[in-house]
């Protein structure tokens, strides 16, 4: 059993935030001794998926709405599959995403390194768009596809 104050070290959440949670019914079972709130591993593993499910996109009410459908048990593993399907597809677009802008970022900053120590572009506009070096060639199709 863990006090609010050692679950908010752990996971790096404010004190306030694992009260909201509670509040918003998101721990039923959460063990109370006089104001003491105690999380036990099932309060823990809860926090996990609250976390992850925050960290792909959803909303506290959408969280709740994912806690409900667990409380109704077995009946509703399709739906709450379906919930993950859709955060997993999410997640994997948004890292597409970021990859795409990582390899921009990188192309970039070799341009401007390459460009300093030239004193100018044009080395770098003779390349373009498909005579770069191997490693940055990568970089720069990756970033404009």
């Amino acid at each position: 059993m863990y006090t609010i104050g050692q679950v908010s070290e752990m996971f790096g959440l404010p004190i306030s935030t694992l009260r909201y949670y509670d509040k918003e019914g998101l721990f039923p079972n959460l063990v109370r001794k006089g104001n003491i709130r105690y999380f036990s591993e099932n309060e823990i593993e809860a926090l996990r998926i609250i976390e992850c499910l925050k960290q792909s996109g959803l909303e506290i009410r959408e969280i709740k709405h994912f806690f409900d459908l667990v409380s109704e048990g077995s009946s509703s593993y399709i739906k709450r599959k379906e919930l993950f399907e859709a955060r997993k597809s999410a997640v994997e677009k948004e890292i597409e995403s970021l990859q795409k802008t990582l390899a921009l970022l990188k192309f970039k900053c070799w341009y401007y390194d390459t460009a300093i120590k030239a004193g100018n572009e044009d080395g770098i506009n003779s390349m373009l768009p498909d005579k770069l070096p191997s490693d940055i060639q990568k970089l720069y199709d990756e970033a404009h596809k």
